[in-house]
């Protein structure tokens, strides 16, 4: 899937784009308790792991 398909859906939905990307894994884990914690780390998150 293309990055810039995959960095729109981080926007929306971050737990979304990180499982699609990663798959389910500690990754997916951890971005889900951020983004139900507050969007903004779970989005930052997200989009650390989509960037890097």
């Amino acid at each position: 899937m293309p990055k810039i398909v995959l960095i729109i859906i981080a926007i929306l939905l971050p737990p979304l784009a990180v499982a699609l990307d990663k798959g389910i894994g500690k990754d997916f884990v951890i971005n889900i308790i951020l983004w139900l914690l507050f969007y903004v780390p779970g989005l930052v998150h997200a989009l650390w792991l989509l960037l890097k």
